[in-house]
């Protein structure tokens, strides 16, 4: 089996690699060292989240850097605060026995000033996220004249994100750079033209296949009607007692809405969205790491770059527009060898969406039904004695009252005794369950899924079909038109850095409505069609109108009076 020191990386690495607990190299690493340690060739990577990609090019980075020069020589870019402190954070311990070799972090929400100084202090590796460090480049406060090296990490999210001008501004202005290194977990066409127009004759690496998923995850899905969403959501985290994970939201106002209901309700949640402040996020994010709160819920933007070991779940509570952004979503369990679970609730309609998903992934989905009341009561009944049988009893002084317990329960049957503890423990969800209706969706779903894509008809991300009908959001067909809908023009599309499911949600939290009311979404390069239900056309217009997007001012408004 192959070792680092295989791979060709210098002793003092090798040391720090050897105390660190590594030994043999993951698949990415094993294939992407070698040639990343020569230095002068671009270099493209796949692969999923979690598969050892910072150590792939950290370690050769760290081989090729000469302490002797205390200007930055490597520029590695990444979508978020949380990935770019990650990223810094392993190659500190990567570095430990390299003297002399300094690497920042450059991030928003924190002291630019303080930043500055620490870029002036001398420093070979800077670790960013696109808008700070392109705020640096226009304050001339970092000097990318002598940068070498180039990483763009997570460079599918960050293009995802609306980071598309950002990445090739920054490119620009690393004229020396010997080469470009680009990771990511999927391979769609904005990436491939960043590399086609920045890179020159790349070696390409995938490790599995391009857009699969991970195989250490099992895929479930739920099926039920639209008003009984958050009730199927609530029942699932009840029968997976010990669930340590995250669910996701398409706007912020759902993320926000769905944790207040489940904190009232006693759950351990947090919400993790774009009106927080980094000081809010900050804290949030510190109290679901130590595992303070058992459950995150965030939307896909505010969840990017998130890294947290161990988590056994992820709970897609609608499923997100593009498919690609699911594969993102799921790799949040999973990782380092570990098993995880990824579940979706969805409703019938969308049966269509998740079969596309599962051919993307290469993995079979599992149906699986929403428990029952008497499922979930019992489930939470076992899950309380194996806690109750494995509770350590041996670090208090017990001893002291256990006279006092004896003289108490004198009286009292030792099945008496289980009985009170159970019902101490059960009597909410008894109370809770014991009427709880069935929430299986009773639509034939058989019939359902048999879906254009299961006859072999060909069909787009955006629901086209190969027979002329399209889809809206929600999954139902239509031909060219739905009387109750209005169509609305805007004048932001892909060139403003857009893809469907960042711009869905974009309109989605500025207007306050509802993915329901919306129905098919037609992008271009600089303009954009929504069908919406009539009853909110107004509102929408009257939220989006008028505002500003990166110092542009947005139009919106009917599209049959336009002319």
């Amino acid at each position: 089996m192959m070792t680092f020191e295989g791979l060709g990386i210098d002793a003092r690495l090798i040391q720090a690699t050897d105390e660190l607990g590594f030994v043999n190299p993951t698949p990415i690493q094993e294939q992407a060292i070698p040639v990343l340690l020569s230095g002068t060739t671009d270099f493209v990577g796949l692969a999923q989240t979690g598969t050892g990609k910072t150590a792939a090019f950290g370690l050769p980075l760290l081989q090729l850097i000469s302490v002797e020069n205390k200007h930055p020589q490597a520029l590695i870019v990444c979508p978020t605060r949380e990935l770019c402190m990650q990223i810094v954070k392993e190659i500190e311990l990567f570095k430990k026995h390299i003297k002399g070799l300094h690497v920042v972090a450059v991030y928003g929400g924190a002291s630019i000033t303080m930043q500055i100084r620490d870029l002036r202090r001398g420093v070979q590796i800077v670790v960013a996220t696109p808008g700070r460090l392109i705020d640096l480049i226009e304050r001339k406060a970092i000097d990318l004249e002598q940068i070498k090296y180039v990483v763009l990490d997570e460079a599918d999210e960050m293009l995802n994100m609306g980071f598309r001008d950002d990445i090739e501004f920054i490119l620009k202005n690393t004229p020396n750079r010997e080469s470009t290194w680009l990771f990511s977990a999927t391979m769609p066409p904005e990436v491939r033209q960043v590399s086609k127009r920045y890179m020159k004759s790349p070696v390409e690496v995938t490790v599995g296949k391009a857009n699969t998923g991970n195989k250490n995850i099992d895929h479930q899905y739920y099926v039920c009607s639209s008003q009984h969403r958050y009730e199927t959501l609530k029942r699932i985290i009840d029968f997976n007692p010990g669930m340590y994970g995250i669910i996701f939201t398409r706007t912020k106002l759902d993320a926000q809405g769905i944790a207040e209901k489940l904190t009232r309700e006693g759950y351990d949640i947090d919400a993790l969205h774009g009106d927080l402040s980094q000081g809010q996020r900050d804290a949030v994010m510190g109290q679901f790491r130590d595992k303070t709160l058992q459950l995150l819920i965030a939307t896909d933007v505010a969840a990017r770059g998130i890294d947290v070991k161990e988590i056994t779940h992820v709970i897609n509570f609608e499923l997100p527009d593009d498919v690609e952004v699911y594969t993102h979503r799921s790799g949040r369990t999973g990782r380092a060898g570990s098993q995880g679970i990824s579940m979706s609730i969805v409703h019938s309609r969308e049966i269509f969406k998740l079969r596309q998903i599962e051919k993307m992934v290469q993995q079979p989905f599992h149906k699986l039904d929403i428990p029952s009341g008497k499922d979930v009561c019992r489930k939470q009944f076992f899950y309380f004695m194996d806690k109750l049988l494995q509770t350590d009893v041996s670090h208090g002084d017990y001893e002291t009252y256990m006279p006092m317990l004896a003289e108490k329960f004198a009286d009292v049957s030792k099945e008496e005794v289980l009985k009170r503890v159970v019902a101490t423990e059960f009597d909410r969800f008894l109370k809770y369950y014991e009427n709880a209706s069935d929430l299986n969706a009773r639509t034939d779903t058989r019939v359902r899924e048999r879906t254009p894509y299961d006859r072999g008809d060909r069909s787009d991300s955006r629901g086209d079909r190969a027979d002329g009908r399209t889809r809206d959001t929600r999954g139902r067909e239509f031909s060219g038109g739905d009387g109750n809908y209005a169509r609305l023009f805007v004048n932001l599309g892909t060139k403003d850095g857009f893809y469907k499911a960042s711009f869905l949600q974009f309109i989605l939290d500025m207007s306050e409505l509802k993915k329901e009311n919306l129905g098919r979404i037609d992008m271009k390069e600089m303009n954009s069609w929504i069908e919406i239900d009539k009853s909110v056309a107004d509102k929408m217009v009257r939220a989006v109108d008028g505002k500003t997007f990166k110092g542009r001012r947005i139009r919106m408004n009917d599209a049959n009076s336009r002319g």
